[in-house]
């Protein structure tokens, strides 16, 4: 929708409601996920639907904070400048090539760092450890100011290496358009918790960056939606044993379930009775007494309900939950439907920030007068055709 106000609160959130009035999908979205921006919070604090932000930029946020002025700045300034030698002069990438294939290893380029992508910091320190003996062999090979880092260096590297890796592990299972992604938040954020825990063998440089780290994500988990979190987590056949909660939060969140449950059967449109037959004089004392046990009934309903679906047995982490869910709604009609409203919730707003760089590379300053209707049609095409290869 194209807009010329400026994005306040509640043009954003107006624009919002209007897009959903115009697709006619006022009682079908239940959720919303947008970054931490604060016009987006106080929007989604405006509109009628659970807000989730990106759990995307919360670990993007702290590996940034916890990479600023850390002991780690030598060693990374150091692989700056040896990157930008390579890859600002054809003759030394050229000569880099030579080495590697002189050495039997596999020609690759080295990898810029972007300032606003930590995952690019990784990236490039992956392939300066992978081409140590390249780069040593190609810097000798001329005089330049450009020096390796050195051996202890190269270490810190190494330790920031393995750290960094499960974060981006975690953000490319929280990053998927294709499969269900708010059900794994509570599992990765437990992951990363495990991962950043300080050992006995930790440096002090390691040390000082998994605090950093673990104290911004826990500063940030008050914003996070963790009870739509959690029961998204319990509706997931891959993760319904909860281990990534205690004891105590298990029941919590299983007692909440039961209330949804009672909550939908409370909800549930008596279509039938409307249209029922009246019933005759005879049978109505019967019904008068069978009314007794009705709640009791409904209890019991309730509670097969979740025994029945935590008595089945859990699929694997490749496997989809859709799928399971589309074959075992049958059996598990009330908890399919609780399952296709949380599950449905994106864990992050990554898909539509890849949307918005394509539309960058597709409105250029050659090609500024494109009209809306064709600057949508070109943005689909592109996507389809990702998709396609």
């Amino acid at each position: 929708m194209k807009t010329e106000d400026r994005h306040f609160a509640e043009n954003v959130a107006e624009h919002f409601m209007s897009v959903v009035r115009e697709w006619g999908i006022e009682k079908k979205v239940v959720s919303l996920t947008t970054d931490s921006a604060r016009n987006m919070v106080a929007a989604a604090r405006e509109l009628p639907f659970e807000h989730l932000p990106c759990i995307a930029h919360s670990v993007h946020r702290a590996v940034t904070v916890s990479l600023h002025n850390s002991p780690f700045d030598s060693a990374l300034a150091k692989c700056r400048k040896l990157v930008g030698h390579f890859k600002h002069s054809p003759a030394n990438a050229l000569e880099l090539e030579r080495q590697q294939v002189a050495l039997n290893q596999r020609k690759e380029e080295l990898t810029q760092e972007v300032a606003t992508r930590w995952n690019s910091t990784l990236e490039m320190i992956k392939r300066v450890n992978r081409n140590v003996e390249p780069l040593r062999a190609a810097l000798a090979l001329h005089s330049t100011k450009v020096a390796m880092p050195t051996a202890t260096e190269l270490e810190k590297t190494k330790k920031l290496e393995a750290v960094l890796e499960h974060c981006r592990y975690v953000t490319d299972l929280l990053g998927g358009e294709k499969f269900v992604s708010c059900s794994v938040v509570m599992p990765a954020l437990c992951h990363l918790s495990r991962v950043m825990e300080i050992t006995e063998d930790d440096p002090a440089y390691l040390i000082k960056f998994k605090q950093t780290f673990s104290a911004d994500m826990e500063g940030r988990k008050d914003k996070l939606n963790i009870a739509w979190l959690r029961v998204a987590t319990a509706l997931d056949p891959r993760f319904k044993d909860l281990k990534c909660l205690s004891r105590p939060d298990r029941v919590v969140v299983w007692d909440f379930i039961r209330d949804l449950l009672r909550q939908q059967e409370t909800e549930r449109p008596a279509a039938l009775d409307d249209q029922s037959m009246p019933e005759p004089e005879k049978k109505k004392p019967a019904l008068m007494f069978a009314q007794d046990s009705s709640s009791d009934e409904e209890e019991d309903t309730v509670d097969q309900c979740i025994e029945r679906y935590k008595a089945e047995p859990m699929i694997g982490i490749e496997d989809s939950p859709q799928e399971w869910w589309s074959t075992h709604k049958a059996s598990h009609n009330e908890m399919a439907s609780l399952a296709s409203k949380y599950l449905a919730t994106p864990a992050t707003s990554v898909p539509c920030e890849r949307l918005f760089s394509l539309s960058g590379h597709v409105v250029q300053k050659k090609r500024a007068s494109l009209l809306p209707e064709n600057v949508n049609r070109l943005v689909c095409l592109s996507n389809w055709l990702k998709d396609k290869k």
